[in-house]
C-alpha cells in the first residue's frame, strides 16, 4: 500500500470517529453556531440603554436643558432624578445607575457669565469599562451643549477635533468581533479535535494497533493532523460566509492569504495538540491540558486587550502566541486589505511556530510509542 493510500485510510478513520456519531457532531458545529448567532449581540464593548442619575441642584433654563439632552441620548435609556447625595450614593451601590452626574447650583450663573461650569459625574467602578465608555457619550453630549451656547452667544467657535474612524468607520462592534471570533473558533475546533485524538486511542486500547501496522508515527500524526485542520477550516469558513453573508461585515481583504494564514496557523495548533495529547493518556487529561494552554493564549492574543497595553517582558513572550499572529492576519485581511508584506509579517513567526509545535511533538509521540 502506497504512502498516500495509508495517510488516507487513517483519515477516514478519524472523521468517522469525529462524524460518525450524531452527538459527536453536534458538538463540533452546533456550539459554533450558537456563538455566531449571540456573539455579535452579546459580547460587545458598546453602551446601550445604561442607567444615568441626576442630582440637579441648579433651577436655571441651562441645567434643565442639558439634563433634556441625557435624556434623548440612546446611550441613555434610563435617567434617574435624584434629591440628595445619599441618593447619588444608593442609586450607585444598588446599580440603578452606572453613573451619576452632579451638577451644581451656580451652573446656569456661571455660564450666563462665560466661566467654566465644572460637573461632578460618579462612576460605578464595579463595571469600570462600561462606565467609561458611558462617560465618553456624556462629555461628547456636555462639549456639544457648551459649543452651541457658545455660537448662540456670537462667539467665535473654538477649534474642534473631527474624527474618523478607519476600517470601521461607524463603530459597530460587530466589525470586530466576527473577524475575532474566526481566530477563536478555529483555535477551540482544531486544537481540541487535536489534543484529545491519541489520548482517544490509548483510553480505547486501539494506539497499540496502530503502532503494529504499516503506518509509521510520521504517517499516524498525518493522520491525526489533518481532520483537526479540516474541521477547524469548516467552522471558520461557517463563521465567516455568516460574517459577510447575515451581519454584512465587509471582507476587504483577499481569500487566499486569509486561507494561507488559516493553514500555518491550523499547522502550530495541530503541533500544540499533538504534543498535549501525546503527554496524555486519558482524553480527560488532554482536554484540561488544551484548556489550559488555549486560555491563556486567547486572553493574551490581543483579542479581549491590546498586546501594547502589556508590559514588555509579556510582549516579547506573546511573539510565540500563534493566536496573537492569526488574530492579526484575520483582521488585517478582513477589514483593511492588508497587503501581502504586511501579513506575511504575522505568517512568518506561525511558520516558525509550526516547524517548532510539530517537531516538539514528533519527537515526543515518538519517544511514548517505543
Amino acid at each position: 500500500m502506497s504512502f498516500f493510500h495509508r495517510i488516507r485510510a487513517l483519515i477516514r478513520k478519524e472523521l468517522q470517529a469525529l462524524l460518525g456519531d450524531p452527538s459527536s457532531r453536534t458538538l463540533l458545529f452546533l456550539p459554533v453556531i450558537m456563538q455566531t448567532l449571540l456573539f455579535p449581540f452579546a459580547a460587545t464593548l458598546d453602551v446601550e440603554n445604561a442607567s444615568l442619575a441626576v442630582f440637579n441642584r441648579d433651577t436655571g433654563a441651562e441645567s434643565r436643558e442639558l439634563v433634556q439632552r441625557f435624556a434623548a441620548s440612546p446611550a441613555f435609556s434610563t435617567l434617574r432624578n435624584v434629591h440628595s447625595e445619599a441618593e447619588v450614593e444608593h442609586a450607585i451601590d444598588t446599580h440603578d445607575a452606572l453613573l451619576a452626574v452632579n451638577i451644581p447650583e451656580d451652573f446656569s450663573r456661571k455660564l450666563a457669565r462665560g466661566e467654566a461650569a465644572p460637573l461632578q459625574v460618579v462612576l460605578d467602578g464595579r463595571r469600570s469599562n462600561g462606565a467609561q465608555i458611558a462617560l465618553s457619550y456624556l462629555q461628547g453630549i456636555t462639549q456639544e451643549f457648551t459649543l452651541d451656547r457658545i455660537d448662540a452667544a456670537g462667539r467665535v467657535l473654538p477649534s474642534t477635533v473631527v474624527t474618523r474612524f478607519r476600517y470601521n468607520p461607524n463603530l459597530n462592534y460587530r466589525h470586530f468581533i466576527l473577524p475575532n471570533l474566526i481566530a477563536i473558533i478555529t483555535t477551540i475546533g482544531a486544537l481540541i479535535v487535536t489534543a484529545l485524538s491519541v489520548a482517544r486511542e490509548r483510553e480505547q486500547g486501539t494506539f497499540d494497533q496502530l503502532l503494529v501496522s504499516p503506518l509509521t508515527p510520521e504517517m499516524i500524526m498525518i493522520g491525526k493532523a489533518v481532520p483537526a485542520m479540516l474541521v477547524g477550516f469548516f467552522q471558520a469558513t461557517l463563521i465567516l460566509c455568516a460574517a459577510v453573508f447575515i451581519y454584512q461585515v465587509p471582507f476587504r481583504g483577499s481569500l487566499l492569504l486569509l486561507y494561507a494564514g488559516m493553514f500555518f496557523y491550523s499547522l502550530a495548533l495541530v503541533g500544540i495538540g499533538l504534543f498535549i495529547s501525546s503527554l496524555c493518556s486519558t482524553q480527560q487529561q488532554a482536554f484540561l491540558g488544551a484548556f489550559s494552554f488555549m486560555m491563556p493564549a486567547i486572553m493574551l492574543s490581543g483579542f479581549a486587550a491590546p498586546v501594547e497595553n502589556m508590559p514588555h517582558w509579556l510582549q516579547i513572550a506573546d511573539s510565540a502566541n500563534p493566536v496573537h499572529h492569526f488574530v492579526e492576519v484575520v483582521k488585517g485581511v478582513f477589514l483593511k486589505d492588508a497587503p501581502v508584506g504586511h501579513v506575511l509579517e504575522d505568517v512568518v513567526p506561525l511558520i516558525g511556530i509550526s516547524f517548532f509545535t510539530l517537531g516538539a511533538a514528533s519527537l515526543l509521540f515518538r519517544k511514548r510509542s517505543t
